[in-house]
C-alpha cells in the first residue's frame, strides 16, 4: 500500500479541485439516492391510496414526477461536471508522473544505462504509465464516488426497511470474499504481464537496432523463435489476467440475482401476510435500491481490478524513481567563468564492476592548449579516460581534476557544457539540420550554426540539400554518408564552443580520401587553442600530438612525444608498426 500512497500523493497539488469534486459527489449521492423514495411515495400515495380523490392523486403524481425529473436531472448534471473535473485531475497527475520518470532517466549515470535495456526503460515511461492512466483518471475519485453512492444507498435502504436491508446484506460477505481472492490473483497476473512485456520490448528494441547484423548472418529464423517464445509468455500472462478479471462481474450479477430473490421472498411474504412493515411502494422502491446497490459495487469491482493493474505498474515505475543516482552534484558546486584547461589524473583507480579494474593507478597531466593522444589495444581503458573527465562515471580511488579542481566539485550540467565530444558513431536526431547542429540551444543563433558548419567544411553539402539547413533528417541520417554525418557532429561540437575537446578518432576509417581530408581539416580547427584528448587510431593524429599516453590493460606503461617513444623501442613501437601496416592507414 505504500506504493499506492505515493501514487495518491501526486494529487496533493490539486486538493482544491479534489475537494470540489468530493462536494459534487455528496450532492450527486443525495440527489440520485432520493429517487426511489419518490417512487415509494408515487406508488403508495398516488396508486394505492384509493380513498383519495383521483384529481388530487393526479395532481400529486404530476408534482412528484416533476420533483423526480428535477432531482434526476440535477444528479446527472453534477455527475457529468464531476466526471470532467476528475478526468482533468487524473490527466494532470499522469502528466506530472511522466515528467518525473523522464526527468529521473535524464539524471541517471551511464552505468545505469549499461545495465538496463532500452526496451525496459521504454516500458516504464510509456506502457506502465498508460496502464496507470485509467485508474488515476477515473479510479481514485471514482472509487470515492462509488463508495459514497454505496453507503448512501445502504443508509436509505435501512431507513426504508430494516427487515429487507438485513436480508440483503447477508450476501455481502460472500461477494467480498470472492473479490478479495480474485484481487490477489489479478495483481500477480498483472505483475507477470509487466515483466514479460518489458522483456518483449527489450528484445524488439535490440533486434531492430541490430537488424543489419541479423540479416547479414541469416539469423532471422532464430530471432523469430526467440520473439515467438517471449510473445507466447506474454499471451499467457494476459490470458491469466482476463481469466481472473472475468470472475468479477459474474460474481456481482450472481449476488444481484440472489438479492432480488431474497427481496421477492421476504418482501412478498410480508405483503401477502398483511404486514405494515413492507408496503407495495416500499417493495418497488427497495427493488430499485437493490439494482442501484449493485451498480457501484460492480464499478468498485472494476476499479479494484484496475487498482491491481495500477499497483503492478506502480511498483515498476517507483522502482525506477527510487533507483540510486550514483553521480550526484555537490551541495555547493563550483562554477568558474572560464577554465584554462589543465587536466590531471592523480592515482586513479576505476572499475565498471568491482571484479575488474579498468583503470589502475593512473597519473598524468595535460597543460592548457595541449593535444594528448591516447593509444593502446582494445580494452586498455582509453575511452574510460574521457568518460571519467565528463563524470559519466566517478572514480573509486584517486581524483580527476580540471585546473586543480576535482571534477566532482562541478555540477554535472556545468561541467559537461564546457566539454566537446566527437565520437566515431555520429548520432543524428530526428529534426532539421539546423536543430541537429544547434541542439535547440537558445544561445546559438542561426548565424552561429552556419558559421560552425562553414568552419568544419559542412556548409557546401548542407546548402545542396532540398531545404538546406531546414532539411529534416531522421535518427539514422538516411541520405547522408558517414563522412557527412561526422562533419555535422563536428559542427555541432564547434557551435557549443567547448573549452575542452575529446575525440574518438576512428571516424575516418571508413570514408574516402577526399572526405578524410575534410574531416582531418575540421578536426584541426576544432582542436586549435583547446586542450584536446584524442583516442588515437590514425597515424597522422598520433604523430602530431603534443604528447602520447601508452595504455596497456588499464595501466600507463609509457608517455612522451612520438619520436621519444619510437626511440625507446618498447610497446609503443609495436603498436605503431601494427597501425603502419593496417589497411585503413
Amino acid at each position: 500500500m505504500n506504493k499506492g500512497k505515493r501514487l495518491l500523493a501526486y494529487s496533493r497539488p490539486y486538493w482544491r479541485s479534489l475537494t470540489a469534486s468530493l462536494v459534487m459527489i455528496l450532492g450527486m449521492t443525495l440527489a440520485l439516492n432520493y429517487l426511489p423514495l419518490l417512487l415509494r411515495r408515487i406508488t403508495d400515495e398516488c396508486f394505492e391510496k384509493t380513498d383519495t380523490a383521483a384529481a388530487e392523486r393526479i395532481a400529486l403524481l404530476i408534482r412528484l414526477g416533476m420533483i423526480y425529473l428535477l432531482y434526476a436531472g440535477l444528479g446527472h448534471l453534477v455527475r457529468y461536471v464531476q466526471s470532467m473535473l476528475t478526468a482533468w485531475i487524473g490527466q494532470k497527475i499522469i502528466y506530472d508522473l511522466r515528467l518525473d520518470v523522464f526527468r529521473k532517466v535524464l539524471r541517471m549515470h551511464q552505468g545505469f544505462f549499461d545495465k538496463t535495456a532500452v526496451g525496459t526503460l521504454m516500458s516504464r515511461a510509456t506502457s506502465d504509465i498508460d496502464r496507470l492512466q485509467h485508474f488515476v483518471t477515473e479510479g481514485v475519485v471514482g472509487s470515492i464516488a462509488d463508495l459514497a453512492m454505496l453507503i448512501g444507498i445502504m443508509g436509505y435502504m435501512l431507513y426504508m426497511s430494516p427487515l429487507l436491508s438485513f436480508s440483503i446484506f447477508t450476501t455481502l460477505p460472500f461477494l467480498f470474499a470472492v473479490m478479495l481472492y480474485v484481487n490477489i490473483r489479478l495483481r500477480n497476473a498483472n505483475r507477470d504481464i509487466r515483466d514479460r512485456q518489458s522483456r518483449l520490448n527489450a528484445l524488439v528494441q535490440e533486434d531492430l537496432t541490430g537488424m543489419t547484423t541479423i540479416q547479414l548472418f541469416n539469423r532471422e529464423a532464430y530471432a523469430m523463435v526467440e520473439f515467438d517464445d517471449r510473445n507466447s509468455h506474454l499471451r499467457s500472462a494476459y490470458f491469466d489476467e482476463v481469466r481472473w478479471f472475468s470472475l468479477y462481474f459474474p460474481a456481482i450479477e450472481a449476488g444481484q440475482t440472489i438479492a432480488v430473490l431474497i427481496t421477492l421472498a421476504v418482501g412478498g411474504f410480508a405483503i401477502l401476510n398483511g404486514s405494515e412493515a413492507v408496503t407495495i411502494g416500499t417493495f418497488i422502491a427497495f427493488l430499485a435500491y437493490v439494482q442501484n446497490f449493485f451498480h457501484p459495487l460492480g464499478s468498485l469491482s472494476d476499479k479494484a481490478g484496475a487498482f491491481q493493474v495500477a499497483l503492478a505498474s506502480t511498483e515498476r515505475i517507483f522502482s525506477l524513481l527510487d533507483s540510486e543516482e550514483a553521480i550526484i552534484d555537490p551541495e555547493e558546486p563550483l562554477a568558474p567563468d572560464r577554465i584554462a584547461g589543465a587536466i590531471a589524473f592523480n592515482k586513479v583507480w576505476f572499475a565498471y564492476n568491482e571484479s575488474h579494474w579498468v583503470i589502475r593507478n593512473l597519473s598524468f597531466s595535460v597543460e592548457p592548449g595541449q593535444s594528448l593522444a591516447v593509444v593502446g589495444a582494445t580494452g586498455a581503458g582509453k575511452s574510460t579516460i574521457i568518460n571519467l573527465i565528463g563524470r559519466f562515471y566517478d572514480v573509486q580511488q584517486g581524483a580527476v581534476t580540471i585546473d586543480s579542481t576535482d571534477v566532482r566539485q562541478f555540477a554535472k550540467h556545468d561541467l559537461r557544457a564546457r566539454l566537446g565530444y566527437v565520437f566515431q558513431d555520429p548520432f543524428i536526431f530526428t529534426s532539421s539540420v539546423a536543430d541537429n547542429i544547434g541542439l535547440n540551444n537558445p544561445g546559438i543563433s542561426r548565424n552561429d550554426i552556419i558559421r560552425a558548419a562553414r568552419t568544419v567544411n559542412a556548409h557546401d553539402f548542407i546548402d545542396a540539400m532540398p531545404e538546406g539547413y531546414d532539411t529534416v533528417l531522421n535518427e539514422r541520417g538516411n541520405g547522408l554518408s558517414l563522412g557527412q554525418k561526422q562533419l555535422l557532429v563536428m559542427a555541432r561540437t564547434l557551435a557549443q564552443d567547448p573549452e575542452l575537446l575529446f575525440v574518438l578518432d576512428e571516424a575516418t576509417a571508413s570514408v574516402d580520401t577526399a572526405t578524410e581530408m575534410l574531416i582531418q581539416d575540421a578536426l584541426g580547427k576544432l582542436m586549435a587553442n583547446r586542450t584536446s584528448i584524442v583516442i588515437a587510431h590514425r597515424l597522422s593524429t598520433i604523430r602530431h600530438a603534443d604528447r602520447i599516453l601508452v595504455m596497456r590493460q588499464g595501466e600507463l606503461v609509457d608517455q612522451g612525444t612520438h619520436d621519444e617513444l619510437m626511440a625507446r623501442d618498447g610497446y609503443y613501437r609495436q603498436l605503431y608498426e601494427l597501425l603502419l601496416h593496417s589497411p585503413d592507414q
